[in-house]
């Protein structure tokens, strides 16, 4: 097993354990391989929920970019939501998994079909 398979591996276990959640293994890969090589650097592949700097870099590299959503609050509550759900209190915020969980919240499944 690869070192992406190993990863995409703890973020669907993060997904059951930490989220509730039954992950959607297709797409968490496609989320996981759109992520790029960030995934591999300790600092990058996780996002830190407290700072406001790194909510912002969220919101606009993915949600907006990526995704192709309009700014608005609702973009920051689904934010708060996500993070909510995975634990405030969880040290290791996977980018993956917090991109996974907007990306099933928006509806935008398709974005990586």
């Amino acid at each position: 097993m690869g070192k992406r398979d190993e990863l995409i591996a703890r973020y669907a276990d993060d997904l059951k354990n930490k989220c509730g959640m039954t992950p959607d293994m297709d797409l968490l890969t496609k989320v996981t391989i759109g992520c790029g090589p960030s995934i591999y650097d300790a600092d990058a592949s996780t996002v830190a929920g407290s700072q406001p700097g790194e909510i912002e870099t969220v919101k606009k590299n993915f949600l907006i970019k990526k995704l192709g959503l309009k700014d608005g609050p609702e973009l920051d509550a689904a934010i708060d939501s996500v993070i909510e759900t995975y634990g405030k209190s969880e040290r290791n915020k996977y980018r993956a998994v917090i991109y996974y969980m907007l990306a099933k919240h928006f509806k935008k499944e398709s974005i990586y079909g």
